[in-house]
Parts: C-alpha cells; structure tokens; sequence
C-alpha cells in the first residue's frame, strides 16, 4: 500500500479485497465480529500476538500491515497549548486551594495544618505559574 492509512482502514481494505465478511475474518482469527469491527473502526488493535496470523489472512507481509500511520498522529498538541495548559491547571490548582481553604474554615472543617497545608500548595503552584511568565 502506497500510501499510509490507519491500521483498521488496511484491515477493512483487505478484507474487502479479499471478498471476506466481518464475521468470516473474525472466525478465521478466533475473535469475534466485533473485534474486528472496533479494529477497522481504529477503537483497538489486533492482540500484537494474532498480527502475524492476520497478515497471513489477509495475504500481506507482516511489515506491511504494520506499515500505516498511528491514529493519534493528528492529534499532537503543540508545545505552547501544552505550555498553556499546564499555565491554567497551575492557577486553577491555586485558586482551588484557597476556595476549599476558605470554605472549610467558614464551615468548621478543617484543621489548621490541614489549612495550611492546603494554602502552601495553592502558594507553591501561583509561584511556579509566576516564575514560568517572568520566565518568557
């Protein structure tokens, strides 16, 4: 195959070329139906052990089954979102703690070093967010 597609695309491709059902692979591979549904719709893959058996069905190489683009290959995330989104956990942690902090003394229930405890971690991530700014 020339061009990359998803292993469950070449699975569905094959399979197809090859005048089989679903059901037909799957019972020449002891798995069910719907195994082979979720692998040709990329929900998961073939057991690592059953690939060699599954290039011999389908009548392929093993290198070339293998031979596909992973399905998480478009979702990479940059490293400035990744920067960003570390940025907002670390000001949301922050203010979470001082929230809880808050209200658990209003309420009575909490300890003083539970409080403190709460409000040095709150400090510590607004301190880490800080220096990461002054830091660009």
């Amino acid at each position: 195959m020339a061009t990359k597609t998803t292993m469950g695309e070449t699975i569905s491709n094959l399979r197809k070329k090859n005048n089989m059902t679903q059901t037909e692979l799957a019972n020449k591979m002891g798995v069910t139906d719907k195994a082979v549904s979720k692998w040709e719709r990329d929900l998961s893959c073939p057991d690592i052990s059953s690939i060699p058996q599954l290039a011999e069905t389908l009548g392929i190489p093993i290198n070339e089954l293998l031979n596909v683009k992973g399905s998480m290959e478009n979702n990479k995330i940059s490293g400035d979102k990744i920067d960003k989104i570390f940025d907002l956990v670390l000001k949301a942690v922050a203010v979470a703690m001082g929230v809880a902090v808050v209200t658990l003394s209003a309420l009575k229930q909490i300890e003083p070093s539970s409080a403190i405890t709460l409000l040095g971690i709150g400090l510590t991530c607004c301190a880490i967010a800080l220096l990461k700014e002054n830091k660009k």
